[in-house]
């Protein structure tokens, strides 16, 4: 069996912080989503054509009106703050020198520590709704950064 992540998915009370932190901190895209009968969106971290590429679903839960949302995924009720269970979502990235620019720009708050015995560096930080994100890097790029004095 071939396994891969497809996607994670998002409850919120929030859509547009949500939207902008997947879109601004991350540069996700929104892009299409099915004709579900309950508010939403999915991000993009490609070419929109391709469905794969939706890495991040994010359902709205409006208060006034969770019907659709019931009828097709069941219970609403939990769920909506935090990981839970779930610990973090983690991504490989690139980049380091210029996220760490992005997020002092716009005062981000992360944590960051590296794992020399798996070469990442890694980057911690939450969404919205408070579920953690961890980005992966090549250690070699911290390595850089600590050499250029950045």
């Amino acid at each position: 069996m071939a396994l891969t992540l497809n996607h994670f998915t998002i409850r919120t009370t929030d859509l547009q912080a949500t939207r902008r932190f997947y879109a601004d901190v991350l540069g996700l895209t929104v892009g299409p989503r099915p004709a579900f009968p309950f508010p939403g969106l999915w991000m993009y971290r490609g070419d929109h054509a391709m469905v794969a590429n939706a890495v991040v679903h994010v359902i709205y839960l409006d208060g006034s009106d969770t019907v659709g949302l019931q009828e097709y995924l069941g219970d609403v009720k939990n769920g909506i703050k935090g990981t839970g269970a779930v610990d973090h979502i983690a991504f490989f990235a690139d980049g380091l020198v210029a996220m760490l620019a992005h997020f002092a720009k716009n005062q981000i708050e992360f944590e960051e520590r590296t794992v020399p015995s798996i070469g990442l560096h890694q980057l911690f930080l939450h969404d919205p709704s408070g579920v953690k994100i961890e980005l992966n890097y090549p250690a070699a790029e911290q390595t850089a950064r600590l050499a250029a004095g950045l």
